[in-house]
């Protein structure tokens, strides 16, 4: 539709002040000029936009409906402004990076500042995701990298996945649970108890490594919730729902609420970092560099 960017921020304006006179005073309008944009507008998409008495303004159903609609745009126009004058200043290069929150750590948030404290060129942002996603993003160009917990059996072509990361896995239970006084634990110990789990669409990797290491336990899993969000089972460890085998140091999301024990047979997980084997961009290998 043939809208006008002053059109929009007028009728933004006028949708969030519910006011012609404070929209006015926010754009430095005049009030008849903004008045005039809101019936050009509506002229064109064919629809009243406001309901309007002496005493009040508000927005009518379609007038609602178009303000869902566009609200994102002027701040995504405005975001694109700022990104311009950051290249005009020399900060021309963007790095968009996943994570899963299983490996959302301090050193992470760190390394994250070292980084952007060295190279301060180049603007980081960053997507908490799941490891599936994150690889189907990096494969279509969405992402430029991801630290995507273990290596999955398979990826996309064309993506590199290193390791940068160890940690133990431990078995998370509830504080009051009849295991939690224990120093380590034994899995076979688990067979009986409620798990909830990391959904083995969200993570695939992680799932089958749980699996396998119950199976090699001689059990299956009695699996009662799960979520995509590591850090969610281990909330839900907390609220007693059942127990968990995740990265040792989600402990600190629980606090006192559960109990991170350690396995008797320790299972170390390694945390791998996934990018495109080309082409790589300048900014990534200066990232790659920061993680070796």
């Amino acid at each position: 539709m043939d809208y006008s960017l002053r059109e929009l921020e007028c009728f933004t304006a006028v949708a969030e002040e519910l006011s012609f006179t404070r929209a006015a005073r926010r754009l430095h309008l005049a009030q008849p000029p903004l008045s005039r944009h809101i019936r050009t507008l509506e002229e064109k998409i064919g629809a009243r936009l406001f309901e309007r008495t002496q005493r009040s303004v508000r927005l009518t159903g379609a007038g609602a409906l178009f303000y869902d609609e566009t609200r994102g745009i002027l701040r995504q126009l405005v975001r694109a402004g700022e990104a311009a004058r950051r290249s005009a200043l020399g900060a021309t290069s963007r790095l968009r990076l996943g994570f899963v929150s299983a490996v959302l750590s301090p050193e992470l948030v760190e390394t994250f500042r070292l980084f952007r404290a060295e190279h301060p060129e180049v603007q980081v942002m960053l997507h908490d995701s799941p490891p599936a996603e994150q690889l189907q993003a990096i494969a279509r160009g969405a992402l430029d990298g991801g630290f995507v917990g273990l290596a999955p059996a398979n990826h996309p072509a064309g993506i590199h996945l290193a390791p940068w990361r160890r940690e133990p896995l431990a078995c998370f239970v509830p504080a009051g649970h009849r295991l939690a006084g224990i120093p380590k634990i034994a899995l076979k110990d688990l067979a009986a108890e409620p798990f909830v789990a990391v959904s083995s669409e969200a993570a695939p990797a992680f799932s089958e490594h749980v699996r396998a290491l119950c199976r090699g336990a001689g059990f299956r899993p009695r699996i009662v919730l799960e979520s995509p969000r590591a850090q969610a089972v281990a909330v839900m460890v907390a609220a007693g729902s059942g127990v968990a085998l995740l990265p040792e140091s989600l402990a600190r999301v629980t606090g006192d609420a559960a109990k991170a024990i350690p396995l008797k047979k320790p299972s170390i997980l390694t945390h791998m970092f996934a990018h495109l084997t080309a082409p790589i961009p300048e900014a990534m290998r200066l990232f790659l560099r920061q993680l070796a």
